[in-house]
């Protein structure tokens, strides 16, 4: 595995079209990162694989995605200290609230951060954020995308 800080693992092929939105943007902030298909409940051993992998490339933020019982985030969070971001997906009949749950509701001592539902965009952000906490060069572009943001809403007074 390439040199990486940021993993997006995903349960399933059909995360991907709300997850494209996180390698937007952290593409757009130029942070290296892959993106891997792995589910808690069906590829258990290659998730695990996919996690030690990862850090012996240099990944310091995992973000995890997945619909319904959405355990991944909390399997990833279980083999490793780095932090963990749990994205619950919109699917099933409950439309996320069960993915939002699963990922919130981690036992102590495996804190995952959780966004909202379909929040991809915000998880990149807040992966981006940890990583400026020792890259100045990062923590200016968010500032200046803060800067770019406000400037927009001002713009459509």
């Amino acid at each position: 595995m390439d040199a990486i800080k940021v993993l997006i693992l995903m349960g399933s092929k059909s995360d991907r079209a709300i997850m494209e939105k996180t390698e937007t943007a952290l593409e757009d902030f130029g942070v290296p990162f892959k993106t891997m298909i792995r589910s808690a409940h069906r590829t258990p051993e290659a998730t695990i694989r996919a996690v030690r992998d990862a850090e012996a490339a240099g990944c310091q933020v995992f973000i995890c995605a997945a619909g319904m019982a959405a355990h991944l985030a909390g399997v990833v969070c279980s083999k490793t200290v780095k932090p963990v971001i749990g994205v619950p997906i919109a699917a099933g009949p409950m439309q996320g609230e069960d993915a939002l749950h699963s990922t919130v509701m981690m036992p102590p001592g495996l804190p995952v951060a959780t966004v909202g539902i379909n929040g991809s965009k915000n998880a990149a952000l807040l992966a981006i954020q940890i990583l400026a906490l020792s890259d100045e060069k990062l923590a200016e572009k968010l500032l200046e995308d803060r800067k770019v943001q406000a400037e927009a809403i001002l713009a459509e007074d």
